[in-house]
C-alpha cells in the first residue's frame, strides 16, 4: 500500500453501499486506485449472526458470504471514483460470478481481507478479480460481473 491510498471507515461505507447490518460486511476500504483497485478488510467475529446456525460446535464463515464481501468491495472501489458519491443515488447490482474457488476456512477471529481488481469494463458493466484472504493465505477467489444503476 502507499501513502496515497484512500481509507474509508465504516460511516463512509455506509454512504457508498445500500447494505447494513447484518448485510453489510465491509468494516474498513482501503481504495488503492478509485474505480479499479482496493481491499475491503471484514473483521469476523464469533457475534456473527451466521454462525449461529453455521457449524455452531466449529464455527466457519459461510463461502458465499465471502464472496458477498469481495462483492460488496469491489462496489464500493467503483462508486469510490466519484467524489459525490454520498448525493448520488446509485447502486451496484451484481450480474455474474465465475470461477469461484474457497481454499481456506475463515473462522473467528480472523481477518479477511478482499483484495479487488478491475479487469474489464464496458459503459457502466464491470468485471472485478477478487480474492479474499486470511494471514497471507487465499481463502476463496472468484471474479465478479456488475452493473452500476443511477
Amino acid at each position: 500500500m502507499s501513502e496515497e491510498n484512500k481509507i474509508y471507515p465504516i460511516e463512509e461505507i455506509m454512504k457508498m453501499l445500500p447494505h447494513r447490518y447484518p448485510f453489510l460486511l465491509l468494516d474498513r476500504l482501503i481504495v488503492e486506485v478509485p474505480g479499479e483497485k482496493g481491499i475491503g478488510i471484514k473483521n469476523v467475529t464469533m457475534n456473527e449472526e451466521f454462525f449461529q446456525g453455521h457449524f455452531p460446535n466449529n464455527p466457519v464463515m459461510p463461502g458465499v458470504l465471502q464472496i458477498e464481501a469481495m462483492a460488496q468491495t469491489a462496489g464500493a472501489v467503483v462508486i469510490s471514483q466519484d467524489e459525490d458519491y454520498a448525493n448520488k443515488k446509485r447502486n451496484v447490482l451484481f450480474m455474474g460470478i465465475d470461477g469461484v474457488k474457497f481454499r481456506k476456512q475463515v473462522k473467528p477471529g480472523d481477518q479477511l481481507q478482499m483484495h479487488v481488481e478491475k479487469i474489464k469494463a464496458r459503459r457502466n458493466i464491470f468485471v472485478f478479480k477478487g480474492t479474499a484472504m486470511v494471514d497471507g493465505q487465499v481463502a476463496s477467489e472468484a471474479e465478479l460481473t456488475a452493473m452500476i444503476l443511477e
